[in-house]
Formats: structure tokens, sequence, C-alpha cells
């Protein structure tokens, strides 16, 4: 019983930074209908800017948020300078920015090198909390935990309760109707683009503390966020923390009851919700 406590919050708190990573992608692919490949490569360098900001300040949240500006400035660029005026061209955007990606991804290595590196956290981070059942358990993932249920509610707040919420959606819908009334729906994507781009850097960063950051995990986490934002539903956030939650379940029971197909039963997750429930979990019929 105590293994399958431990198992289930490691699995939780995987599935927290796998939120976190889609959380910004559910924004941009899920609502925007933009297909970004670079989501990936935005982590991890979020991840790389935050470890050298920490680093060198001492301080881990000027290196988050450093990390999180950095980013969200270069996802400007993206969507302004390069993909915009092919915002409704699906192919055109994933080939553009699945170059952004490769791009990146070599100037990352030349930069930082194959080495690992990890995110320093704060000295309170390092301790251990016992749970009920007596077992020690690290603080720094519980605090992850909280960090993710904190930024999903935060998150289906704005969306849903905001008047800033209301015209992304209403612009998604029909962007036409929406500018019609005086909405600048190029500044609302842009924006849009900006913070889900932000926030895969923090995720970044969070996922740099508690991992190692390595070269080759852009294209990792891209996978998963795409999975997450599948299996829950396109453009749900109740439905990417269900589905981030499931694939960090599946995947730490799978690695410790059956590590040889651990990654199957992953990506099976996917294909048992797309056979029953095509628009995801939580996702609208289209």
């Amino acid at each position: 019983m105590d293994q399958f406590l431990l198992v289930a919050l490691n699995g939780l708190t995987l599935g927290s930074i796998y939120f976190l990573v889609a959380s910004g992608l559910t924004l941009i692919f899920g609502l925007m209908r933009v297909i970004t490949m670079a989501h990936g490569t935005s982590y991890l360098l979020g991840g790389y800017i935050g470890y050298s900001i920490a680093r060198a300040s001492g301080n881990w949240l000027l290196g988050a948020l450093g990390a999180a500006v950095a980013v969200g400035l270069l996802g400007l660029f993206i969507h302004q300078v390069l993909i915009r005026r092919f915002q409704d061209d699906d192919l055109r955007v994933a080939l553009i920015t699945l170059g952004v990606s490769l791009i990146g991804t070599d100037l990352m290595f030349a930069a930082f090198g194959g080495t690992a590196t990890q995110v320093p956290i704060p000295a309170e981070w390092q301790t251990a909390l016992t749970l009920p059942s007596g077992d020690r358990y690290p603080a720094i993932r519980l605090i992850i935990l909280v960090l993710a249920v904190v930024i999903g509610v935060v998150m289906w707040l704005v969306i849903n309760r905001t008047r800033a919420g209301s015209i992304v959606r209403a612009g998604v819908d029909d962007s036409a109707m929406t500018s019609a009334t005086g909405v600048n729906v190029r500044v609302v994507f842009a924006v849009v683009f900006v913070v889900g781009s932000a926030l895969a850097a923090f995720a970044g960063v969070v996922g740099g503390s508690l991992f190692p950051l390595l070269p080759g995990q852009d294209g990792t986490y891209l996978l998963f966020s795409l999975v997450v934002v599948i299996v829950g539903g396109m453009g749900s956030i109740p439905g990417a923390a269900i589905g981030a939650a499931l694939v960090g379940l599946v995947s730490q029971f799978g690695l410790v009851f059956a590590p040889t197909y651990a990654t199957v039963l992953t990506f099976a997750l996917m294909v048992f919700v797309l056979a029953f429930r095509p628009q995801g979990i939580l996702g609208r019929a289209v």
C-alpha cells in the first residue's frame, strides 16, 4: 500500500510537469488551432535560461521569471514575424516551427553542451516531508504539484470567467465577427502565443529543478504535451489536467509493474481515448 501511494505521488508529480508544459500548448494548439512544433524547444530553452539566471543570482524565482519573459518574447517573434501571415496554413506553420525547433536544438547544444544540468533550488525545497503512511517524500515534488494546481485554476478562471478569456474564445470561434466589434484579433492571438510560450519556459524551469536538462528533451516533452492535449480534449484546461494526470500515472505505474511496456501503455492510453471519444475526455464534439 505504501508503494502504491509513493508511485501514485510520483505519477501525479510527473503529470504536473506535463500539465505545465501542455497548458501552454492548450492555449496555442487547443484554442488557437496553431500547430507549433517549437513548443518543446520553448520548454528546454526556458529550463536552460532559468538555470543560467538562478545559478548566477542564487534566486530560483528570478530564474523562472527571466525564462518566462525571454521565451515569451521569442514566442512573440515567432508568431509575428514567422507564422502570422500563414496562421491558417497548418502545414506551413508546422514546417516553419519545426525548422525553429531544429535550429534551437542545435544552438542550445552548442551553448550548453551535452552534459546534464539541473536548475538550483532553494535550500528549503530540498527537505522531505512525512506522509500519513510514515514515508518521507521530497518537498519539491509536492511544491510542483501545488504549482500545477494553482496555475491550472488561474488559467481556467481567466479563460472562462473574464472578459479577456471571452474575447480569446470569441476570436477563435469567429475571428471576423470579433474583429467587427472593434477587437484586434491579431493582437489577441499574439498575446495568447506569448503566454503559451512563457508557460512552456516556466515549465522548463520547474521540470529542470526536478529532472536534469538534456539535449533532446524538447522532442520528448513536445510529444507528451501533444498526448496530454489530445487525451484531455482540445482547448480544455480541466481536460489537460486530467490527461496529464492519467499520462503521469500510467507512465509511473507502468515503470514499476511492467517496465518493458511502460511507453507502450502510455500511448495505448491515447489510442484508447481516441477510439471511444475522438474529441478527448473533456473536448467539445465537432
